[in-house]
């Protein structure tokens, strides 16, 4: 992720944990109810428009029965395939 922008980086975690929630066959609601968030926060999240503290990187990584380190590389790898040279 070197050379990111910061508004690139959400739009990455943000596809990262949408793709996440999907393949769990979770709602934003479902997601947000077990992580202790509101529902809005996390469609905030998805759409690159808020970005989460490390606290609530966990609680979502908890949620999707995973490592907050996980999340993240799952962010960083979203990364790499919407950053691949053509």
């Amino acid at each position: 992720m070197v050379g990111i922008t910061s508004g690139q980086l959400e739009l990455e975690f943000g596809a990262a944990l949408r793709r996440l929630r999907l393949a769990a066959s979770l709602t934003q609601e479902q997601l947000a109810l077990e992580a202790g968030i509101q529902r809005n926060f996390v469609s905030l999240i998805e759409t690159g428009q808020n970005q989460p503290t490390i606290t609530t990187i966990a609680k979502l990584a908890a949620a999707l029965g995973m490592k907050a380190s996980e999340l993240v590389a799952a962010a960083e790898e979203q990364g790499s395939m919407i950053n691949r040279p053509e």
